[in-house]
């Protein structure tokens, strides 16, 4: 056994998209950062597909920059291709996203990391945790190596007992190329409970085979939509996406390169329909739960058997290679089946698979054993973020490993914990979601999910997160970020006062909207002077739906009285009288630190917040159950 004489404040297990963010925001906030990684070459390497942001992503990967993250302005760095989903559709639903050149993302986080004065990179593979009653003290790796720290935050992705199906054949790894992680057996032990998931990748070709001329193309939007709030600061250095002390061209361009749609055909289906037997999922030899919302193809055909074709897209990975991911055709069935289903589609006639589609099985852990912090409840100081959590995704994965990260930093420094509400980000519902309802499958994040996605745009996240971050110390107060922000709500406070102005002079905003040439940039050559279209533009949003957006404010005023409602840690369910046998079990299971989270647990009725509300009030020692009377005082808020 070998004693790393550093001691560090955070130690970070993985080295992808949450393990990044992790690492971090711990050192933004002071905090020395060991960064362990099986492997140094593939950080931040994009396991599937080369792309950040969609539909409710695109927000996350805004609110992961709002909050002082990198994910957003390492991808307007390396992006190919950009364009803004739902553009035409309201304004909660559109969301950026990105194609990024897959080796410049990586490389360049890479580079990020190893820049940053409070993170020190090691290369080695975490057996076990180091453990002291009920708090981590660090990690030990299979080589025999311990690093001691105050806090951990594991972020091992889909390597945990990771193993690797194509059709009959598995192999170990938890992405094809590399080895596994037997940090799962470790936690059973511990009194984790671990399960089990799977996810999958479509094949690869080589686009020297692919007959474009059969294809359509998919070109990006110009300009280009950005991710983050200050990628108008970068330049070709490392140094100024920590410093963004620098200003450049405020304008942002990228020479953009085209995706191609083309479909599947019956011919397809048919080639996949017969060779069902073949597929390790259909054959039983897959024990995880895949992603409803992103079916391989084998189930596609299965489920959507009515559906004559299926859209599959042909994205490019890079500036410097010609292969291309196959987006749509997630698959697990063998080599030759996916070599002859492939060939059967137009356009591709003659292609060349240069990696084959595959599914992988790996270990989770219940995400409801979790704090809305992301600290476990099992170990003080221990930290659990991304696919460990039971989601999927660049993104989702990013989010928490920011919060994970940030939190492990805060404990360690005395300071008070970082959490986001329902009605702040969609950051906070999918924490929420998961430490509150767990998930029977890898959760994926919708815009369904946010009761209050109005609230929660994407164009308005440095608005509602950036001072959030200011007051953690996740971004300084003496940043350009913080000034932008500070400077933008000023602006729009501005334009708001010259839309009042003009309306008082008779103009009825409704009459104004009636009229064909209507728009906000136009309302006056006075205002388009002084104001920019991004302000203009929030403004408008704010004012079209401003009783939309009245209602779903006091919505969040009408909930916040229950999230106000603490409820102690010392609690025993078994005593209060009154509670059904599965709500003592599911409240002891899960520990809500709210009512109004309470409340959110599948099967917690409004009659058991009442009992629960009644009892922590009163500070009840006795058996008796509460009255009618009182229970319907405390569910009406009076």
């Amino acid at each position: 056994m070998y004693e790393f004489p550093k001691r560090y404040e955070v130690i970070v297990i993985g080295a992808g998209h949450a393990g990044i963010e992790a690492a971090f925001a711990a050192a933004r906030l002071g905090a020395s950062v060991g960064l362990i990684t099986q492997n140094l070459d593939t950080i931040g390497q994009m396991s599937c597909n080369p792309a950040i942001g969609g539909l409710a992503k695109g927000h996350m990967v805004r609110e992961i920059d709002a909050l002082g993250g990198v994910m957003g302005i390492n991808t307007d760095a390396t992006g190919i291709q950009f364009r803004m989903l739902n553009a035409k559709k309201g304004p909660s639903v559109r969301a950026p996203r990105a194609q990024c050149d897959k080796k410049a993302y990586q490389f360049r986080l890479k580079a990020l990391v190893e820049s940053e004065p409070n993170i020190d990179l090691h290369q080695g593979n975490i057996a076990r945790l180091v453990v002291d009653g009920d708090a981590v003290r660090g990690v030990e790796t299979a080589l025999g190596i311990r690093f001691h720290s105050d806090a951990v935050v594991v972020t091992t992705g889909t390597f945990m007992r990771g193993l690797l199906h194509v059709g009959m054949q598995n192999q170990k790894g938890g992405r094809m190329g590399d080895g596994i992680s037997t940090l799962s057996d470790h936690l059973r032990d511990l009194g984790f409970a671990v399960n089990r998931f799977k996810t999958g990748t479509p094949c690869r070709l080589n686009g020297r085979s692919i007959d474009f001329e059969k294809c359509e193309a998919q070109n990006g939007d110009d300009p280009a939509p950005r991710f983050s709030f200050v990628s108008d600061l970068l330049d070709d250095g490392v140094e100024s996406v920590h410093t963004l002390n620098r200003w450049s061209d405020p304008s942002f361009h990228v020479e953009q390169m085209p995706c191609w749609i083309t479909y599947t055909n019956e011919k397809t289906h048919d080639i996949i329909q017969a060779n069902l037997d073949k597929s390790p999922m259909y054959a039983g030899r897959i024990e995880g739960i895949g992603p409803r919302y992103c079916p391989s193809i084998e189930d596609k055909v299965v489920r959507f058997a009515d559906k004559d074709r299926h859209q599959i897209f042909l994205e490019p990975e890079g500036r410097h290679t010609r292969e291309h991911y196959v987006n749509g055709v997630s698959t697990s069935l063998p080599f030759d089946v996916q070599f002859d289903f492939i060939r059967s589609i137009r356009g591709l006639e003659n292609a060349e698979i240069i990696r084959p589609g595959y599914a992988v099985e790996y270990d989770y852990c219940e995400p409801t054993q979790l704090f809305p912090t992301l600290e476990t409840k099992v170990l003080s100081g221990l930290y659990f973020a991304g696919q460990i959590n039971g989601t999927s995704g660049y993104e989702e994965a990013a989010g928490q490993g920011l919060i994970a990260g940030a939190n492990a930093a805060l404990k360690i420094a005395g300071q008070p914990e970082f959490m986001l509400g329902r009605d702040e980000a969609y950051l906070g519902v999918m924490i929420d979601d998961l430490v509150t309802k767990g998930t029977t499958e890898p959760y994926r994040m919708f815009t369904s999910r946010a009761e209050f996605r109005l609230l929660l745009r994407q164009d308005n996240a440095d608005l509602r997160l950036t001072p959030r971050a200011m007051d953690s110390g996740l971004v300084k107060r003496d940043s350009v970020r913080a000034e932008r922000v500070m400077r933008k709500q000023s602006e729009i406070a501005r334009a708001r006062r010259h839309v009042e102005k003009t309306l008082r002079q008779g103009i009825t905003l409704e009459k104004w909207l009636r009229r064909p040439e209507a728009t906000w940039r136009n309302l006056s050559s006075e205002a388009r002077a002084s104001f920019s279209d991004e302000i203009w533009d929030l403004v408008e949003i704010d004012v079209k739906y401003a009783g939309y957006i009245k209602r779903q404010h006091e919505m969040v005023a009408r909930t916040e009285r229950m999230e106000h409602k603490t409820i102690p840690p010392w609690i025993d369910y078994e005593t209060v009288r009154g509670l059904k046998r599965e709500a003592q079990q599911k409240l002891a299971t899960i520990r809500p630190q709210t009512l109004g989270q309470a409340g959110r647990i599948s099967g917690i009725t409004p009659s058991d917040l009442a009992l629960l509300a009644v009892w922590i009030e009163r500070g009840r020692t006795d058996s008796s159950p509460a009255t009618d009377t009182e229970t319907e005082a405390t569910v009406s808020g009076d």
